[in-house]
């Protein structure tokens, strides 16, 4: 294979597809079809023939192993993203009449029911009332700065503690708290 003879590589491809089996064991796991995880290792297998160096002092089997994994690693990490990916017409749930609501026809229907505006903003000022009545000044500030409730962007726990001169954690404990109070209040 080394003098370019393509016979020798096409029997070293052959001749190691087990291998590409046994690594392929260790990932049957995976949501991965056991057919597909072979058709990658193969690919994995043939990569590895095509770049191996046997100057290198490395057997050939833990070369290719190695290359077999990575491609079954590498194709894992790309279809974990492809999951992450949403599609428009894709169903996310039912309205009020049992009919299939999509993604596209959620984000073309922009008008609010009038009685959903009224009902948020009823509860909304509600909101703002007991942050006024139950919170001390420093957890009222907090849950501002949060929650962007100032009319700024909201700020992380980090950003915070910057400013107020405090830990960050100490953020956390008060933020905890302040919610707590209200998701009492708000229950009552």
């Amino acid at each position: 294979m080394k003098s370019g003879d393509e016979k020798a590589r096409n029997i070293l491809i052959e001749r190691n597809l087990r291998l590409v089996a046994h690594v392929c064991k260790k990932y049957s796991w995976s949501s991965v079809d056991q057919d597909d995880l072979i058709s990658i290792g193969t690919i994995g297998l043939i990569k590895g023939i095509n770049s191996f160096n046997s100057d290198k002092n490395i057997k050939l089997a833990t070369y290719t192993a190695k290359c077999i994994e990575n491609e079954i690693l590498m194709f894992m990490r790309t279809s974990k993203k492809l999951n992450a990916e949403v599609y428009l017409n894709e169903p996310i749930g039912k309205d009020k009449d049992d009919n299939v609501v999509t993604l596209q026809e959620v984000l073309e229907n922009d008008e609010k029911n009038i009685e959903d505006t009224v009902d948020l903003k009823f509860k909304i000022k509600e909101l703002y009332k007991k942050m006024k009545d139950i919170l001390q000044e420093r957890e009222k500030k907090i849950i501002e700065l949060r929650f962007g409730l100032d009319g700024n962007k909201p700020k992380t726990q980090k950003e915070i503690a910057k400013m107020l001169n405090i830990s960050r954690s100490y953020v956390s404990r008060i933020e905890t708290k302040a919610i707590g109070k209200l998701s009492k209040e708000i229950e009552e």
